[in-house]
């Protein structure tokens, strides 16, 4: 991903962005859900998305994932990779990211928020910089600020976070880190 591929408004939005909210079913995995023989949920995340949280996280942005429904495999993937923001069971996505606004100080524009479906279209208002990965709904996309070429759990979250690394100046050491 280069300058070249993203607009310039989007990059100055990206450049301000101090928070990344992530939605988690079809956001963070593909939006099905799986459950074994005796009830269990399991989900599926993607290794690059990952990396690319821990990335974010590296170089001063902060990580929070926002999701409707409570899932134990949500719980540990942001467990393991040090996500200190972790919202489960929230109908109202919008008060939980104004809450969290209001916590961490920071401003609207600030904020990224990257959803697929109708529950994400209200802190995606709220939000300076608001994302749709590639399958989203069309309303969703069509509120979006900008659209991920990759969908939701298969690396789109890698893109967001290469996006505003590449926006914030902060690629070039990510790729001399990588040596």
């Amino acid at each position: 991903m280069t300058l070249a591929d993203i607009p310039a408004d989007v990059l100055a939005r990206a450049a301000k962005v101090r928070l990344a909210v992530f939605d988690v079913d079809g956001t963070l995995t593909d939006g099905r859900l799986w459950y074994a023989e005796d009830g269990h949920e399991t989900k599926v995340f993607h290794v690059h998305d990952g990396l690319g949280l821990k990335r974010l996280m590296a170089n001063g942005v902060q990580v929070a994932i926002i999701s409707a429904r409570i899932s134990h495999p949500v719980a540990l993937r942001a467990e393991e990779l040090d996500i200190a923001h972790v919202y489960q069971g929230q109908g109202d996505k919008r008060a939980c990211l104004n809450q969290l606004l209001e916590a961490l100080a920071l401003a609207p524009d600030e904020v990224a928020f990257v959803g697929d479906d109708l529950p994400d279209l209200p802190p995606m208002r709220t939000a300076g910089l608001a994302i749709a990965v590639a399958n989203a709904h069309p309303w969703v996309a069509e509120q979006a600020h900008w659209r991920t070429s990759l969908a939701g759990g298969m690396g789109a979250a890698r893109e967001v976070a290469d996006m505003i690394l590449v926006a914030q100046g902060k690629d070039a050491a990510e790729r001399e880190r990588w040596q």
